[in-house]
């Protein structure tokens, strides 16, 4: 099936671009598009509305492409969560995270969440797409699971490692501290949802006061 928009979507330079692509480059840039396309209709209009049509659709590609390249809802929505991952490990690195020591990174890593709080489409699909998981059952409760495992082994791995080189306290237990850290962060996330008003810096702030008082060796 061609990955080829329609002409009612895209102009000749862009049908000249696309003819000069390999096919893995048009794979990767239409899966992009698949992706950012489900965000922004999952940001305007939920999630209920997020059908293959309708991101096909906004993508400028047809129903059946979407279909090819995710399979179902679930592969769709693990495709968009390692995307995201993806996101994040670019934005630690441009922070220089791994250059900082365990206590700091963390903090670090609360505050670059906190921050991203500005109504991202990406960020606010995602936990669109969370709630309806949970509060619907769905299959897709799984994938979510998974992707914060991985944020709890991430925080976790932080804290080791500021425990190996001495910045955070030996006794502190890594592993409830992570899980503790990823839920409030979950938690802030959720609050912004329901309240975008709310003010999130003095909520951050407390959480990373919390943090140093809780993990800084004495």
């Amino acid at each position: 099936m061609s990955d080829t928009k329609t002409a009612s979507t895209t102009d000749s330079a862009e049908f000249a671009n696309a003819g000069r692509m390999t096919q893995a480059e048009r794979r990767e840039r239409s899966e992009q598009e698949l992706l950012e396309a489900t965000m922004r209709v999952v940001s305007a209009s939920g999630v209920a509305a997020a059908t293959f049509d309708a991101i096909g659709k906004e993508a400028g590609y047809s129903r059946g492409l979407v279909t090819q390249r995710f399979g179902s809802k679930d592969g769709l929505i693990r495709s968009l969560i390692s995307a995201l991952h993806g996101w994040q490990r670019e934005a630690l690195e441009a922070a220089h995270v791994e250059r900082m020591d365990g206590l700091s990174a963390l903090c670090a890593f609360v505050e670059l969440h906190c921050r991203s709080l500005d109504g991202r489409e990406e960020d606010k699909a995602y936990y669109m797409l969370l709630a309806a998981a949970v509060a619907d059952r769905l299959e897709t409760r799984a994938a979510f699971a998974e992707s914060h495992e991985l944020e709890r082994v991430l925080i976790r791995k932080i804290i080791e490692r500021g425990q190996a080189e001495g910045s955070i306290r030996k006794d502190a237990d890594a592993d409830a501290t992570a899980l503790m850290a990823g839920c409030a962060l979950i938690g802030i996330r959720m609050q912004n949802m329901i309240d975008p008003g709310t003010e999130i810096a003095p909520i951050r702030d407390a959480l990373v006061q919390s943090l140093r008082a809780r993990l800084a060796p004495v």
